[in-house]
């Protein structure tokens, strides 16, 4: 599809889009929607239930045209519950092993050229879009942050967007099963989330758990961290557990209420765009996502080999997903989340950092809007 084919809203269309008033029923009908698939995900058993049934559901009602969003003030607020989540597994015998993951985390540096260059050249020969859209597109992460970078420079910001969430959703649906089928990995706990239930956390460690999440997310946004919503509460929480002010980790109710919001809100991203244009973005990330998932098995081989850190948490590590969809997965597997989270944290910095930079020398090409 060309270009000019896409209509962009205007700032008069953007203004009634994020009416608080006029989003609530899209976003309680996505809510409600994500909440019926993740419960019958449960019921059968599939791995990752609660984000994989929700994000299914939101994404075939998107599709059909069905008027659901996402509220980001709400997304933020699961995303700091899986931060203290995160947080929670850090421990004295985490930090001690801690110098053990230098090498494969100085690694992604070279992971993220390499899958950056194939799905630039997938893009660009084989799906025919342009070089400012084949580059931002091509970067294993960072959606947000593409989108308004590639917007900048001239790119198809709504192409970018949807090539980005359908990597997320790919990869989400398929490396719990791969998980399950290959390496005889099922999730954990009653509700398919590890974790206590609510009834058998104290209230002052809830209280104590709630706090850190606010002040963590509220400090990473001061000094302006990436992904502060869960860098922030992670870093936040990994301390507070480490001096051994609690040992709890959130309860498990909230950790499925996190999956569906964040499972609704990777689907809510395919509101409001023709069929066609979402099977078009979806073919096309599906080419990509099988190639890096391709470069992410081999990274996992060698470094595995080479470090002996397993197999599993390095695929989950490396793997093109979402930092907080990716964490899920870690946490519902029962995987090495705080190494889940360190490599994904590493990756978006460098791609947040070095990305942009690196395509104005190779291109000498300035921004046509204000970033």
């Amino acid at each position: 599809m060309a270009k000019a084919e896409i209509k962009r809203p205007d700032r008069s269309d953007r203004r009634s889009v994020m009416a608080p008033l006029r989003r609530w029923p899209a976003i309680g009908l996505a809510l409600v929607l994500g909440s019926a698939g993740g419960w019958a995900a449960a019921s059968v058993g599939l791995p990752l239930p609660w984000m994989i049934g929700a994000m299914v559901v939101t994404t075939l009602a998107s599709m059909a045209g069905a008027p659901i969003a996402m509220a980001a003030g709400l997304r933020t607020a699961m995303i700091i519950v899986l931060g203290v989540m995160l947080g929670s597994g850090f421990t004295p015998e985490i930090m001690a092993v801690l110098g053990e993951w230098t090498l494969s985390l100085a690694a992604m540096a070279v992971y993220i050229v390499i899958s950056t260059a194939t799905g630039y050249v997938f893009f660009r020969r084989l799906c025919g879009y342009d070089p400012v859209t084949a580059y931002f597109s091509a970067t294993p992460g960072g959606l947000n942050e593409m989108v308004i970078m590639g917007t900048a420079y001239g790119g198809d910001g709504r192409r970018i967007s949807l090539v980005h969430s359908a990597r997320i959703l790919v990869v989400v649906l398929t490396i719990p099963f791969g998980f399950r089928w290959f390496l005889d990995v099922a999730p954990t706990g009653g509700l398919g989330v590890p974790g206590p239930s609510l009834s058998e956390v104290a209230s002052v460690d809830l209280a104590i758990l709630a706090a850190t999440g606010l002040v963590g997310w509220l400090a990473a946004r001061a000094v302006k961290l990436p992904a502060a919503s869960i860098v922030g509460p992670m870093l936040a929480s990994a301390g507070v557990h480490l001096a051994g002010w609690t040992s709890e980790p959130p309860p498990a109710e909230i950790v499925a209420a996190a999956q569906v919001a964040v499972g609704a809100a990777i689907g809510a991203r395919f509101a409001n765009t023709s069929l066609a244009f979402v099977l078009r973005a979806l073919r096309d990330s599906l080419g990509v996502t099988i190639v890096l998932v391709i470069i992410t098995l081999a990274f996992a081989a060698v470094l595995e080999a080479w470090l002996g850190i397993g197999f599993g948490p390095l695929v989950l590590a490396y793997a093109p997903g979402g930092l907080a969809e990716m964490s899920l997965i870690a946490i519902a597997l029962g995987s090495d989340a705080a190494l889940v989270a360190t490599h994904h944290i590493v990756r978006i910095i460098l791609i947040v950092v070095v990305a942009t930079p690196a395509f104005q020398w190779l291109t000498g090409k300035k921004a046509e809007e204000e970033i």
